[in-house]
């Protein structure tokens, strides 16, 4: 029996966008043991001190070997294992490189990761953070600070440098995304004192079937408190907006829960309470949007796990040989 190939999933924003609190609830909800987690920081030519020698950001093409990254990204796809570069975030040096077998799921997160055709072409789905950027200030301050050796002073500096490479780098890979998270604090509160509040905008571009939520917009009934499903477009194409207010009850986000799960009830996660959660300073908070994007993300890996179970896996040599020419020609699954 040929084996099942990984399910990727890209996510992709810039520094401290939120890539790696969205992933740990993914993680939690399928189970470490079924979850492959790559970073593409990982991939990064120079160290801190060299960047800081060479004036380059971490955020240029050039300051990563994205050539690597595609030659790793197509192992992964066809199940193969890879010796991946290690970047030790608490001391900004580059480590020992570790030996990666991928399992069901593969979750590669960072900042370049949808930059190039050869890239974008290996994910199952993509996935862009986009909250405020003074939202993500606060952010990325409050973990700089506290996790990675920095002063105030040398972020509010790093991002200051940075901006350039954000705009051109970074921003330009949302529209290849399938669906764009926007966490925002809601009118008239501020970043610092959103919190658990924080409301959440889903853009959800038909370049992959999302779950019916047509109830949310049902004429015959009034739209759920603190949840609203609108038709739209983004970048002048047609998409359907999501929005979960960070004030939704229980009961409410509970409704959205099961209208999701309905599709796949044979696949309904067992630990259900092992998402949501965020990391507030030293605090463990939870958040409802949070907790509904990341089942809804949950909802689209199953079902592409599922759609693929009776695909025959082929090896990458067998593959290419089918295709002709190589990633480029591969077909969506």
């Amino acid at each position: 029996m040929n084996k099942q190939r990984p399910i990727i999933l890209g996510i992709v924003g810039d520094s401290a966008a939120g890539k790696s609190t969205l992933t740990n609830g993914l993680v939690n909800l399928l189970g470490a043991e079924r979850v492959t987690h790559i970073c593409t920081d990982d991939y990064h030519k120079y160290d801190r001190r060299e960047r800081a020698h060479l004036g380059i950001s971490a955020l240029h093409p050039d300051c990563n070997y994205l050539d690597i990254l595609q030659l790793h990204m197509e192992r992964l796809h066809y199940g193969q294992p890879v010796l991946k570069p290690v970047y030790d975030h608490s001391n900004g040096t580059l480590a020992r490189p570790e030996y990666v077998r991928p399992t069901e799921f593969v979750i590669v997160e960072g900042l370049l990761g949808f930059s190039t055709p050869v890239l974008r072409q290996f994910y199952d789905v993509k996935v862009y953070l986009d909250p405020p950027d003074d939202l993500r200030h606060l952010w990325k301050i409050k973990r700089d600070t506290s996790k990675r050796g920095y002063t105030s002073d040398q972020v509010y500096k790093a991002l200051d440098k940075r901006r350039i490479d954000a705009l051109n780098y970074i921003q330009p890979q949302r529209q290849h995304a399938d669906i764009v998270v926007r966490f925002y604090p809601p009118s008239g509160i501020s970043p610092a004192e959103a919190g658990p509040r924080l409301n959440v905008r889903l853009v959800l571009r038909p370049t992959i079937p999302h779950p019916d939520l047509t109830y949310l917009v049902d004429e015959i009934q009034q739209p759920a408190p603190g949840i609203r499903l609108e038709l739209g477009r983004d970048n002048g194409l047609p998409v359907d907006f999501l929005e979960i207010d960070g004030n939704v009850t229980a009961d409410q986000a509970e409704r959205l829960e099961n209208a999701i799960w309905q599709h796949l009830p044979e696949l309904r996660p067992v630990q259900e309470n092992q998402f949501g959660e965020y990391q507030d300073q030293a605090e463990t908070r939870h958040s409802h949007p949070l907790a509904l994007t990341q089942l809804l993300l949950i909802y689209h890996l199953l079902l592409k796990y599922s759609s693929v179970a009776q695909i025959p896996f082929a090896t990458p040599v067998a593959a290419l040989s089918r295709l002709g020419s190589g990633p480029a020609a591969k077909g969506s699954y």
